[in-house]
């Protein structure tokens, strides 16, 4: 792609970071007119784009193909391999989708009325104000932005151009997450003191790496976009980028997004004023750059919130490796993605594991048909999100850090400013 198409089909992250959201949505357009996203009737198909085809963008096209009212007719990827499995699995019983290699030409296509964006996660805002620019309703997979900054505009510019778009945050349409809500809501288990959330998991080394020429038929400049310029090393690429903060979040925008939306939603939260975060990065000793070992407290006027993560461990807490707990002075729930159960409280008050996934893209699909909000809105995947970034900071920062939810910012704290974007 030369640097002229680039220019003219998207905005680079400091423009994106640099101006108002509604100056952003000029510059990003491009060539594009800024219009509403297609609508379509109750009984029409909807026309799928895909953006990113690692694991989890592949299972989200076979699960759409699932829906007799969907075509997936376009998918995005800079790996050409990757493209061909896709092409390969998606085409199975259905019509072949096209394959393009950047994502400016799945948006410009008429026969794409929404797309699913499930790239690492410095491409994920741009992607999806690119896509809401372009008329499209949108599927963005979490973590939704790399910063806060970004996911605050983001959320302006969807906000503006009315697109129906649907976070990649399952739970919110799990039958058994909403019951375990409801549930809560209703005093069952008394007043809540105390949530945690954590993930406690077995990941592997990435071990240490030099750098080394990309491999063939990877576009690696496209896929760093707008992070650094630096050489291919094999450790920051396919499924390790989390790792790095220049890619990722760490372990808080993989698990702790979903597992603290719950609380979230569970406690009916918005953010919090006050921040802590220790950890360390030393079980593994290899090139990652985020915590493997955390525990961060939120501060709400109404409930503490405490996360913790393990990447080298398998026994969680609460014998579940990774959940959600509410503990109140009447009994403790604790729901994860294969139940609920409530401990010391009434007898024999639980539930078993419903849908998610596919019950979340149904919600989406539903939406996009009705123009109506989904389960899990921009202003909800952001607000999440965001409670991941403050964690990430104060532990960046190694002090407690004050956050001001009206401003979204730190307030005389420059130091803690500086990440913000």
């Amino acid at each position: 792609m030369t640097s002229q198409t680039q220019q003219a089909t998207s905005v680079n992250r400091r423009d994106f970071l640099g101006n108002s959201a509604l100056n952003a949505a000029g510059v990003a357009v491009g060539m594009w007119t800024i219009g509403s996203p297609s609508h379509v009737e109750a009984n029409d198909r909807i026309r799928i784009g895909l953006i990113g085809l690692g694991q989890q963008g592949r299972e989200l096209g076979s699960l759409l193909n699932q829906f007799p009212a969907v075509e997936i007719n376009a998918i995005c990827d800079v790996d050409a391999r990757a493209l061909a499995v896709a092409q390969d699995e998606l085409s199975l019983g259905r019509r072949r989708p096209i394959a393009v290699s950047r994502h400016e030409q799945l948006l410009e296509r008429a026969d794409v009325d929404a797309v699913v964006i499930a790239a690492p996660e410095h491409w994920q805002a741009q992607l999806a104000v690119d896509a809401s620019l372009a008329g499209k309703d949108v599927y963005l997979e979490q973590p939704v932005a790399h910063s806060i900054e970004e996911g605050t505009k983001l959320e302006a510019v969807v906000n503006q151009q009315g697109t129906i778009l649907q976070t990649g945050l399952p739970q919110r349409s799990g039958a058994h997450f909403a019951s375990a809500v409801r549930l809560l809501q209703s005093g069952e288990i008394g007043r809540v003191h105390l949530a945690k959330a954590w993930a406690v998991h077995r990941r592997r080394s990435l071990g240490r790496c030099a750098s080394t020429q990309p491999p063939q038929g990877v576009d690696f400049e496209r896929w760093l976009g707008p992070a650094p310029k630096q050489p291919f090393r094999p450790n920051r690429f396919h499924g390790d980028w989390p790792w790095f903060w220049e890619f990722g979040s760490g372990e808080l925008g993989q698990w702790g997004v979903q597992l603290l939306d719950v609380v979230r939603w569970g406690m009916d939260l918005d953010l919090p004023s006050r921040i802590i975060a220790t950890g360390s990065n030393n079980a593994f000793r290899d090139d990652r750059e985020t915590p493997d070992t955390m525990t961060v407290q939120y501060s709400f006027p109404e409930v503490d919130v405490i996360w913790e993560h393990r990447q080298w461990s398998r026994r969680g807490i609460e014998g579940r490796t990774a959940a959600s707990a509410f503990y109140g002075d009447r009994g403790t729930l604790v729901v994860d993605r294969s139940g609920w159960k409530v401990y010391d409280g009434k007898p024999g008050l639980f539930a078993d594991a419903s849908d998610m996934k596919r019950s979340h893209l149904k919600d989406w699909l539903d939406a996009i048909r009705q123009r109506i909000p989904p389960s899990a809105p921009i202003d909800v995947g952001q607000r999440s999100m965001t409670l991941c970034h403050l964690g990430n900071i104060a532990w960046r920062l190694g002090r407690e850090i004050r956050f001001d939810r009206d401003s979204m910012n730190f307030g005389d704290d420059g130091e803690a400013n500086q990440l913000l974007g």
